[in-house]
C-alpha cells in the first residue's frame, strides 16, 4: 500500500498536503480521496505506522503508551509553575498515525449542546454537529435512535469485557449521594449523572482509531491510487507564494538529515493537533509578530491568536483498595499477574477492555456552592447557574490503579478520576526559534486564575468522588500514599478496611486543615487529561481567532486547519469525538470548495 517511511523521489507535487496524520487528518484524507480518487493527497505524519501493532489494536494495551519510552507518545514539558508547587507539568501528545485515537483511553463521550451553541459559528450548530456525530459512528448502546448513527466507520460498544461487580457497586453508591444512573450521557442534553461506559471499541474487541477505520481500508483496496501517506516525518513549515497563498511544505524525515520540499497545487491542511499546528504556523511566519521576532522568524501574516490560548481539562485521580479479583481490574497488566502473550494466544476477552467502567458529568448542589466561597459563587452564577446543560466536572471510574501502579503494593484497585471541564485558566504555546529542535514556550496555566476558583472546583471534585467510593461494596479504604496527607486524628484520615463498608456511611466533615491538605495534594499532583485544544481558535481575528468558520487561516489563502486546535471554547467531554467531528466537517467543507461534491 502507498504508505512510506521514506517518500519516493518521483512524488514532489500533489494537489493536497495534509500536515499531520492524526485523528482528524486521517478522516479528511479518506473522505477527500473518496470524493475524487484522482485527487493526489499526501499525508505527512511524524509518528510511526500503526497497522497491525497489537499495542494499538488491543484496547487493554493502551497502558504501554504511558511508558516514557513509548514510540507513540511524546511528552511536552510545561514551564515551571509556582501554582503547581514548582513542578514542570507534563502533557502527553500522540505521535502515531491515527493520532490520539490510536493511543487514548477510548472513552465514548460527546460535547454538550451548550458547547456548540457557545461557538456561535455558521455551519457549526448543535444540529449540524449532531449530524456529523451520527455520520461517523455505528452505535451499540442505549438511547434515542435519532441521537446516534448505525452505519458509520467508527464502532461504539461496551467492548468484550467489563467488571460488573465494580460497576454495580459504583452505580449504587453514586445513587446514595444523589447522582442517578443515566442511559445516555451522549445525547448532548442530559447532565448531572453517571453512565455505564461505552467505548471506542468494536464488539469484537478492537480499538476504533481513525487510521484503522478510515485510512487503512482505502490504502489497501486499490481504489485510491493517489492517496499517499508518509510516516516518521514532520512538517517544518508551510510555504507561501508572493500573494501569501500556501503552495507547499518543507518536511524533515527521521531517516534523513536533509529536509525536503513538497508542492501543493490546491491546498495545505494543517492537522497536527493542539501542539503541532500552532508551532508549525509560527515556524511558517504566521502568528504574533512579537513572538515571531523573538524567535527570529520573518512575518508572513500577523495572526496574534496563534498559540496565544491553550485549553485543557485538569484531572486529579484517587486510587482505592478493593475486594475485587485479579480479573476484575487492569492491574495485572502492570503487576505481572497477566501473561500478555498467553492472553493473545488464547484471544482472551480481557484484551478488548480499556478498564474505564463509568463516565459521569456532575454539578454541585446549592449547599456546596455556598460553602465554596463568594468567588466560586460568582463564577457559578455567571457560567453554570442558568445553564443546566453545562456540567462542572467530569468523572471516570477506572478498574485499576490509574495513578502509579508500579509503586503500589501488588493488588486490585479502582480509581476515581475527576476533571475540571471548564477551567478559567488558559495557557499558551509558542516557538522560541525557527527549527524543529528549538525549545518551546509552553504554559498550560493550571490553577493560575486570580480568584482561585479552579482549585476550588478540584477540591470539591475530590470530596465528591470520595463520598461515592466510601459507599461502594468493594471499597476497602484509600491507597493512602496517593491521597492528601490528612492528619491521623482527622475525620478525613485515610483508612484500610478488611470488610465491606457500613450500610449507613456518614459524609466526611472536612476541617480547614483538611482543605489545606487537599489543596497541597492537588498542587503537587493535578495533571492533564490529554484534552489539549483551542490553540488556533475558530474566532474572528480581533478576538484572537486563527481560522474562520470554513477553517481558513486568517491573513493567508490556501491554508486550512482541521484538528482540535480550532475549538473556540472548552467542551464538557473527552475530546476524541469532537476531533472526529472536526475531521468530518473539514472534509465536507473542502469537498464543497474543490467542487468534488458535483
Amino acid at each position: 500500500m502507498p504508505l512510506y517511511p521514506e517518500l519516493p523521489r518521483e512524488i514532489d507535487t500533489v494537489d493536497v498536503v495534509i500536515a499531520g496524520g492524526g485523528t482528524a487528518g486521517c478522516i479528511v484524507a479518506s473522505r477527500l480521496s473518496d470524493a475524487d480518487p484522482k485527487l493526489s493527497i499526501l499525508v505527512i505524519e511524524q509518528g510511526p505506522d500503526s497497522h497491525g501493532d497489537y499495542t494499538v489494536t488491543f484496547p487493554a494495551m493502551y497502558i504501554t503508551h504511558m511508558s516514557p519510552n513509548s514510540r507513540r507518545i511524546q511528552f511536552m514539558k510545561g514551564n515551571k509553575s509556582s501554582a503547581l508547587a514548582g513542578r514542570e507539568p507534563i502533557v502527553p501528545i500522540a505521535k502515531s498515525l491515527g493520532g490520539g485515537s490510536a493511543v487514548n483511553m477510548m472513552m465514548y463521550s460527546r460535547i454538550q449542546e451548550s458547547d456548540a451553541e457557545s461557538w456561535q459559528a455558521p455551519g457549526w450548530s448543535p444540529a449540524e454537529l449532531l449530524r456529523l456525530m451520527t455520520k461517523l459512528e455505528t452505535y451499540h448502546g442505549s438511547g434515542s435512535n435519532q441521537q446516534h448513527g448505525y452505519d458509520g466507520p467508527i464502532k461504539v460498544s461496551p467492548g468484550t469485557y467489563s467488571s460488573p461487580r465494580l460497576v454495580d457497586a459504583f452505580v449504587a453508591a453514586s445513587g446514595q449521594v444523589g447522582w442517578k444512573e443515566i442511559q445516555d450521557l451522549g445525547d448532548l442534553n442530559t447532565n448531572n449523572g453517571i453512565q455505564r461506559a461505552l467505548r471506542y471499541i468494536s464488539p469484537d474487541g478492537k480499538r476504533q482509531d481513525t487510521a484503522s477505520c478510515y485510512l487503512y481500508p482505502r490504502l489497501e483496496d486499490g481504489k485510491h491510487p493517489n492517496l499517499h501517506v508518509l510516516v516518521e516525518s514532520k512538517v517544518v513549515k508551510v510555504l507561501f507564494d508572493e500573494a501569501k497563498r500556501a503552495n507547499g511544505v518543507v518536511y524533515a524525515s527521521a531517516h534523513s538529515s536533509e529536509s525536503r520540499t513538497i508542492k501543493a497545487t490546491k491546498m495545505v491542511i494543517a492537522s497536527s493537533g493542539a501542539f503541532g499546528t500552532p508551532l508549525m504556523l509560527e515556524r511558517s511566519g504566521v502568528g504574533d509578530p512579537t513572538v515571531l521576532a523573538r524567535a527570529g522568524i520573518e512575518v508572513v501574516a500577523q495572526v496574534p491568536g496563534v498559540g496565544a490560548t491553550y485549553d485543557d481539562h485538569h484531572v486529579s485521580s484517587a486510587p482505592y483498595r478493593s475486594s475485587l479479583d485479579v480479573r476484575e481490574t487492569l492491574d495485572g497488566f502492570v503487576n505481572g499477574n497477566f501473561e500478555i502473550l498467553s492472553l493473545m494466544e488464547s484471544k482472551d476477552a480481557l484484551l478488548g477492555w480499556n478498564g474505564l467502567e463509568v463516565t459521569g458529568k456532575l454539578r454541585p448542589d446549592p449547599s456546596d456552592i455556598t460553602s465554596l466561597g463568594s468567588d466560586f459563587e460568582a463564577e457559578w452564577n455567571q457560567t453554570f447557574a442558568n445553564n443546566p446543560n453545562k456540567p462542572m466536572v467530569g468523572l471516570t471510574l477506572v478498574a485499576g490503579n490509574a495513578v502509579d501502579p508500579e509503586n503500589a503494593p501488588v493488588g486490585q484497585y479502582f480509581t476515581n478520576s475527576v476533571f475540571n471541564m471548564y477551567p478559567i485558566s488558559t495557557g499558551h504555546i509558542h516557538v522560541k526559534g525557527p527549527n524543529l529542535d528549538d525549545p518551546v514556550d509552553f504554559d498550560p496555566a493550571i490553577f493560575t486564575d486570580k480568584a482561585g476558583v479552579d482549585i476550588k472546583k478540584s477540591i470539591w471534585g475530590y470530596k465528591a468522588q470520595r463520598e461515592i467510593a466510601r459507599r461502594m461494596s468493594v471499597y476497602r479504604g484509600e491507597l493512602a500514599q496517593f491521597h492528601p496527607a490528612f492528619a491521623k486524628d482527622s475525620k478525613a484520615a485515610c483508612v484500610e478496611l478488611h470488610s465491606p463498608p457500613a450500610l449507613n456511611v456518614e459524609k466526611i466533615e472536612y476541617s480547614t486543615e483538611d482543605d489545606v491538605a487537599i489543596e497541597s495534594w492537588l498542587r503537587n499532583n493535578i495533571a492533564t487529561t490529554w484534552h489539549s485544544a483551542g490553540t488556533c481558535k475558530m474566532l474572528p481575528l480581533d478576538k484572537k481567532g486563527v481560522v474562520d468558520a470554513n477553517l481558513n487561516v486568517h491573513g493567508v489563502t490556501g491554508l486550512k486547519i482541521a484538528d482540535v486546535s480550532i475549538i473556540p471554547t472548552n467542551v464538557g467531554a473527552h475530546t476524541n469525538n469532537i476531533a472526529m467531528v472536526i475531521g468530518e466537517k473539514a472534509a465536507e467543507i473542502i469537498i464543497e470548495e474543490l467542487g468534488l461534491s458535483q
